[in-house]
């Protein structure tokens, strides 16, 4: 199996955050080279948003995420997390934020 760095030259990527003990997929947010760095530094999910620019999740509900392990996808353009999360991932309280059925 492949390593690499995610391809970062179209923009962001999407970062898919997965429970690693439940395989839960928890949520879906977006990250770009300084965010992935900082994941990889620190061992805990950091993100871009466009709104807040660099962020920390978790960083002010307390409910942080260890990253246990990450992943690429096929074309380096897409990331998974699987991570340890130290409370619920939604910001609505719910475990995953995926909880609204379609």
């Amino acid at each position: 199996m492949g390593e690499g760095e995610p391809d970062f030259s179209s923009g962001l990527l999407p970062a898919v955050v997965q429970d690693a003990d439940t395989g839960q997929v928890l949520m879906l947010a977006w990250m770009d080279g300084e965010s992935w760095r900082k994941t990889v530094e620190t061992g805990q999910a950091w993100f871009h948003s466009r709104t807040r620019g660099l962020w920390e999740k978790g960083a002010t509900s307390g409910n942080r995420m260890d990253v246990v392990e990450r992943r690429l996808d096929c074309d380096l353009d897409a990331i998974l997390l699987r991570v340890h999360p130290h409370g619920p991932a939604c910001h609505t309280g719910a475990i995953s934020c995926f909880f609204n059925e379609a």
